[in-house]
């Protein structure tokens, strides 16, 4: 069977052999287009060589533009972009990529935020083995380690490549005094007590879409993958250190095993479903509710973490684009999750380039789910350049022509004339509010709509679990302001973005009538609850 590329992070920038075979896949023709059409959806994917998504493009029925064109509606790569590239998008445009994501895509990175967040929210982040950053934090290491023996404890620790991937480069140790005091390395405690199927260990391969990062919003896929190990598991012994093949669970790894199985059951074989095994959880009665609440839990609280970084870095990308507008970048995720023998999640990594590879049938069924649900939930329209470009096009008119501005305040201006102009600036800010949450609601209903195997974790349905989020991001933000300017934190906390539209409605319904106490006019009469006037009416038509 052919080998396809391996999973973990897509690096550097040499030529993509874009004849990738493929083993499992439909057969359906392949879309071939020289010319762009009318009211087509097109994609440039001459930045990825995984052929699935070529393939779930096709049957999106869009059509691939040649490898030069930059004006497509869908950009594909597997490896992170350029911010440059970014701010050069057109509204209407997509890429599969945030920048700013690599603060916790990268091991050190993460480990860093996350340390930071630990010290604000202790009891809110268990879920990350105990992490030391080398060389900075070589010398808390060794003390730790002598408090240990100090208490005739020993604890097995695993080193990874600060930056690496694929499982290169990662050893276990039980001596900590080895170490090298001054290489880049990640330092984790080892959990020593894993889940195991079969006497095997095991992760999960979680797949997770961002659609927007301001508001952030978070999908979870109900499917993903079981990666075992192909050697039984003994607990971690001087004799056994080195059977990475028992310790580790990297498929990229595992795969040059003798004993790794290609089993086209679901049951079976060294790689299986995560649908198979909430079926195995079920069928052993352990709580799969709570498994997956645990899961979308940790996902949350992570990009929570990652939220400053990636909105800031956004938002420097797209300087002129307003709060709430469609985002130009989205991003398919894959986090690595190991359980203990409690089924408690822990972090091991996150994925910013998940592997498309589809060397076994599985990955083909699991992973064509996540990439065509994923393009169905963003919702990508052939009016949306045209719309786009006659929106450059009345913006463009209204600065030559001074239309829908307010009137600057003169110098030595009345009280009257500053309430009114006051007021008219509150209208304003309700009208582009009020247009902002009525997009929202259209999304949110395309969503409900074409959701598929995707589930949205992040806002939350619940409210309590919705206002304990907003105090971790609230904290976030917090710690990632620290010495910044603090214009996010204000925006944070404007009151303006938890309203709905009935709440706007009734402030430009008081606007409507300070407005005419103050031009000496009778107050209309006003209908149920005192709502929609006139002035609302015209806006509800011209928002």
């Amino acid at each position: 069977m052919p080998s396809l590329p391996q999973d973990g992070v897509i690096q550097g920038s040499s030529p993509l052999d874009l004849n990738t075979e493929l083993p499992y896949q439909s057969t359906m023709k392949r879309k071939v287009g020289k010319k762009k059409k009318k009211g087509i959806i097109t994609a440039n994917v001459a930045g990825t060589k995984f052929e699935i998504v070529r393939l779930v493009i096709d049957e999106m029925g869009f059509m691939k533009t040649p490898d030069e064109d930059e004006t497509s509606n869908l950009i594909w790569c597997d490896s992170a972009v350029q911010q440059e590239k970014i701010a050069e998008l057109q509204n209407y445009q997509r890429i599969n990529h945030f920048p700013g994501m690599g603060e916790i895509c990268r091991k050190d990175f993460l480990a860093r935020n996350m340390t930071k967040m630990i010290k604000s929210r202790p009891l809110d982040y268990t879920f990350i083995p105990r992490t030391w950053i080398f060389p900075a934090e070589y010398t808390q290491f060794q003390n730790y380690v002598k408090e240990l023996k100090k208490k005739r404890k020993q604890k097995t620790f695993i080193v990874k490549p600060a930056n690496g991937a694929m499982g290169h480069g990662i050893s276990l140790i039980r001596n900590g005094d080895k170490l090298p005091s001054q290489d880049h390395l990640i330092v984790q405690e080892y959990i020593e007590k894993p889940f195991l199927m079969e006497g095997y260990k095991f992760d999960l391969r979680i797949y997770i879409l961002i659609t927007s990062c301001d508001p952030l919003k978070i999908f979870l896929y109900h499917d993903g993958l079981v990666r075992m190990g192909t050697e039984k598991y003994i607990p971690p012994n001087e004799s056994n250190l080195t059977q990475l093949y028992m310790h580790l669970t990297n498929y990229s790894v595992n795969k040059h095993n003798e004993h790794f199985e290609r089993d086209e059951t679901e049951n079976k074989g060294s790689k299986r479903s995560i649908k198979w095994f909430t079926e195995f959880l079920q069928a052993n009665q352990h709580d799969v509710a709570k498994f997956w609440s645990d899961i979308s839990e940790l996902v949350v609280k992570t990009l929570i973490v990652a939220e400053p970084h990636v909105l800031h870095a956004y938002r420097m990308c797209r300087p002129g684009q307003p709060p709430g507008s469609e985002s130009v970048c989205f991003e398919v995720l894959g986090f690595d999750i190991l359980l203990d023998r409690k089924l408690k999640p822990w972090l091991l990594e996150i994925n910013r380039a998940p592997s498309f590879g589809t060397d076994q049938k599985i990955d083909y069924d699991v992973k064509r789910g996540v990439l065509l649900n994923a393009l169905k939930l963003l919702n990508i329209r052939t009016s949306d350049k045209r719309r786009n470009l006659a929106k450059q096009k009345a913006e463009a008119q209204r600065r030559l022509y001074g239309q829908n501005s307010i009137k600057r305040l003169l110098p030595g201006s009345s009280d009257w004339e500053q309430q009114r102009h006051q007021l008219e600036r509150r209208k304003e800010e309700l009208k582009e509010r009020l247009a902002q949450v009525r997009k929202q609601v259209s999304r949110e209903e395309h969503e409900n709509r074409h959701m598929g195997n995707y589930r949205r974790i992040y806002p939350p349905d619940d409210k309590i679990l919705l206002e304990k989020y907003e105090n971790l991001l609230a904290a976030a933000f917090q710690t990632f302001l620290s010495g910044r300017a603090a214009s996010f934190q204000r925006e944070l906390n404007n009151p303006l973005k938890r309203m709905k539209e009935e709440d706007i409605l009734d402030l430009l319904e008081q606007c409507e009538i300070d407005d005419e106490k103050l031009m000496g006019k009778t107050t209309k009469p006003r209908g149920p609850k005192g709502r929609i006037t006139h002035y609302v009416v015209k806006l509800l038509k011209n928002p």
